[in-house]
């Protein structure tokens, strides 16, 4: 099982330069970064977390920018968007972003998709809420048939466009993959539709290691090979005996949050992330 590290980058903790360098030094497998174009004044939608909305979520970077800068100076790790708000981009814009990463990195790039919960800052970007996972299927559709074909045309409800040409193509065939975030049921069915992995958030009220079975069983049932889907759990616990029933259910990835800190006070973290790999083995 791979142990990976998820921040939101600011300009207030730890350079992404660092960063990578301090994740690659330590034999950890990826760092992956959230993403949130803006936040909108209003507080209508209630933070899933509970209570006040860290800052981070506003002040956070774009994705793709500070995971070129970490790829620029690492050479092993992987590098993800843990998510991308594909709700909220150009599908051919984020085509050309993805394919260009995963090309400069030399296909290094994990592409984690979800459609967000921020209800107002997806409608400043046009998207209507209950119609987003609609949308994003077809966004990604979109851009898988961009990646793949020479001359790459699609035709949907939400996405429409004739035969375009774009390069570069991504390093990755035919494609980056590609892991979609949320919960069980439904995100794992949207994992299964389209996806090559599951990347289900480890929340209080969730018991992620009793639903990878069924998530496996529903991927056979859909005609999917489970095998060919990693799950990813997002946001574990710093426990060796809560990693280690990851594991065991098989989980091929844990994903821990970082927080938002300069270098001093962030490197002990991971030191104690790696005390955890060993412990875990």
């Amino acid at each position: 099982m791979h142990f990976a590290v998820s921040i939101f980058p600011t300009d207030y903790s730890i350079t992404m330069p660092e960063l990578g360098r301090a994740v690659e030094e330590r034999g950890l497998e990826s760092l992956w970064v959230s993403e949130h174009s803006h936040i909108p004044v209003s507080r209508k939608t209630p933070w899933p977390g509970g209570g006040k909305l860290p800052d981070v979520y506003r002040d956070t970077y774009d994705p793709f920018v500070a995971l070129a800068a970490a790829a620029a100076v690492t050479s092993r790790i992987k590098l993800g968007t843990g998510i991308c708000l594909v709700v909220q981009r150009d599908p051919i814009h984020t085509a050309k972003q993805v394919a260009s990463l995963d090309k400069l990195s030399n296909g290094r790039f994990l592409f984690g998709v979800g459609a967000g919960w921020n209800l107002e800052e997806m409608s400043n970007h046009g998207t209507a809420p209950q119609s987003r996972f609609a949308l994003m299927r077809e966004r990604i559709e979109a851009m898988k048939a961009i990646w793949s074909q020479e001359e790459a045309e699609y035709h949907g409800s939400h996405v429409d466009f004739d035969p375009i040409y774009m390069w570069p193509k991504p390093a990755q065939t035919p494609h980056p993959p590609i892991h979609v975030g949320g919960g069980f049921p439904g995100g794992a069915r949207r994992a299964i539709r389209y996806g090559d992995g599951w990347l289900p958030i480890n929340r209080r009220d969730s018991d992620i290691a009793s639903e990878i079975p069924k998530f496996r069983a529903m991927a056979r049932d859909a005609g999917r090979d489970p095998e060919r889907l990693e799950v990813s759990v997002f946001g574990a616990a710093e426990e060796a005996d809560s990693v280690a029933r990851y594991r065991d259910a098989g989980a091929a990835r844990v994903l821990f949050w970082l927080p938002s800190v300069a270098r001093d006070e962030l490197l002990p973290r991971l030191d104690k992330l790696v005390q955890i790999q060993r412990e875990v083995g």
